[in-house]
């Protein structure tokens, strides 16, 4: 079945109170035989930067229309939705956005997810992605509710370059300021992730492994991507994981890779001389497409089951208190059997080829990175 159709078979109005057969403890593979195991949950669609290859302020002007608040999911759909995932084996939310600190009351709502468990009977493993700007005055609040680690994006820790690739003027001691907070309240691990824009940041990669070196801070560096608002992307901007690899062990040897997961999209490295871990995502040069096991749920309750797809499946018809939360676990099922993307290795063929990408994707903004 195509993807449209099945978009359109899951869209259709559920019929009300129809329950559905029970697979409340079924864990789903796609048509790939991957696993759905994390969800990436996105809060809020809006944010407080304009990263220029995320946000760009030609495009995310003052004119822009973001979802309003009766466009968003409420946590209490968001609530049902996560019990749905967990019954299909989700272990690991990721709260995203836009900048997920934006949203009002994530702290209740963090607080709630912390009282689930997977279907192994673990509590779920929470974690959180931030520009860090607001970071410092919430850390504890976030901490006692629940959550379980931070990932706070820093592209740079010259402040030139940092203000010239957020387009905000926040200094990066206001980002600086929040890590540590994340790590005095207990947040662990906390990673700090970079995106590298060949002639843009590529000098900044060795002063963020020497800034954070022996902190317990692991480092991880990413591949700049062609997607939601990187309309300036090309080949020439990428600077693949193996160069990034060479720049640091320029200063920093590198001992092997370790803490290998199956779905983890970095490959991390000790350092030889110090404590610390450096990572990296090569999510254009080696694409990791074939140990997927990522959802993505926007804002407004679209299913996206890749971060290179085209549209989304609208979860909002299930999510009304008249549907079952067995109805909604079938229509994710559904489109998770039907999962077939691997767009990034296609996209590398493509590339290899000599031709470009040939369609629009989701904006990154609206479902997180």
């Amino acid at each position: 079945m195509k993807v449209n159709a099945i978009a359109e078979a899951i869209t259709a109005a559920p019929a009300v109170n129809q329950r559905a057969p029970d697979m409340s403890a079924a864990p789903a593979l796609d048509g790939l035989d991957r696993p759905l195991r994390d969800l990436r949950l996105s809060v809020i669609d809006q944010c407080n930067f304009r990263c220029t290859y995320c946000m760009p302020r030609d495009v995310f002007d003052a004119n822009y229309r973001f979802l309003n608040a009766s466009e968003r999911l409420s946590f209490d759909e968001m609530m049902k939705l996560v019990r749905a995932f967990v019954a299909l084996g989700v272990e690991k939310i990721r709260i995203t956005g836009g900048e997920p600190l934006l949203r009002r009351g994530l702290e209740s709502f963090i607080e709630k997810l912390a009282g689930l468990t997977s279907l192994s009977g673990t509590p779920l493993d929470i974690a959180l992605t931030t520009n860090g700007a607001l970071l410092a005055a919430r850390a504890r609040g976030l901490r006692d509710a629940g959550l379980a680690r931070v990932t706070v994006s820093l592209d740079a820790l010259d402040d030139a370059i940092f203000r010239r690739m957020s387009d905000v003027d926040i200094p990066v001691a206001r980002i600086l300021d929040g890590i540590e907070q994340a790590q005095a309240v207990g947040l662990a691990p906390v990673k700090v992730n970079a995106v590298i824009e060949r002639g843009v940041n590529d000098n900044q990669i060795r002063p963020l492994v020497r800034h954070f070196m022996n902190t317990g801070i692991a480092v991880r560096f990413i591949e700049f991507m062609d997607v939601g608002g990187a309309a300036g992307w090309s080949n020439a901007t990428v600077l693949s994981a193996r160069d990034m690899r060479a720049i640091v062990e320029s200063e920093f040897p590198l001992l092997a890779p370790h803490d290998a997961v199956e779905s983890s999209t970095s490959v991390n490295y000790r350092l030889a001389n110090g404590q610390g871990t450096v990572g990296f995502i090569a999510s254009v040069s080696q694409p990791f497409c074939g140990k997927c096991s990522r959802a993505r749920v926007s804002a407004d309750g679209q299913l996206y089951t890749c971060l290179f797809a085209k549209q989304g499946a609208d979860l909002k018809p299930w999510l009304g208190d008249a549907v079952s939360t067995e109805q909604l676990i079938e229509a994710i099922q559904t489109r998770w059997h039907a999962r077939d993307d691997h767009y990034s290795e296609l996209n590398a063929d493509r590339r290899r080829s000599g031709q470009r990408k040939t369609w629009p994707t989701v904006r990154m903004s609206l479902v997180g990175g």
